[in-house]
């Protein structure tokens, strides 16, 4: 793999991850304040707040997700069971940012939203198809390694 691909990712998935805690925790703050532009934001403070916390937690837990992942790309070793596991949260994750999302509907409809959780849908489908193959791969190379 190329290097400046592999040190690129690391810096980008390192800084989502201690970015996306930092904006977790600001967003009450930030919410008020895009309320001076957005009377809809004004009108529905604790309500957007509880949505997007909840939804940053499961953002930074998939981002830790992958950067554990990541860990097993630089030491040439991603068929583990590990990764297989962080497939499955990463896909239970993603399921719960859609059904948080959901609950947005009732505020105020947007494409953007009906957009957001289609892809976080998508997402959990495709990181807990994913885990089945992974496991499949570490099945199949825990019994090469024991048949050399």
């Amino acid at each position: 793999m190329n290097q400046k691909l592999i040190v690129f990712t690391k810096i980008l998935l390192d800084f989502l991850f201690y970015t996306g805690i930092i904006v977790t925790i600001f967003v009450p703050f930030i919410i008020i304040k895009y309320g001076d532009y957005n009377s809809y934001f004004a009108q529905n403070v604790p309500e957007l707040s509880v949505i997007f916390i909840l939804s940053g937690i499961f953002a930074v837990l998939i981002i830790r997700e992958l950067r554990k992942m990541f860990k097993s790309v630089l030491a040439d070793d991603c068929f583990i069971p590990e990764n297989v596991k962080s497939l499955n949260r990463m896909g239970t994750y993603s399921f719960f940012i859609a059904l948080i999302t959901c609950c947005r509907l009732h505020l105020y409809i947007t494409p953007a939203v009906i957009v957001v959780i289609l892809v976080f849908v998508i997402a959990g489908l495709f990181s807990k198809v994913l885990s089945y193959v992974f496991d499949k791969a570490v099945t199949y190379k825990l019994e090469n390694d024991l048949t050399i």
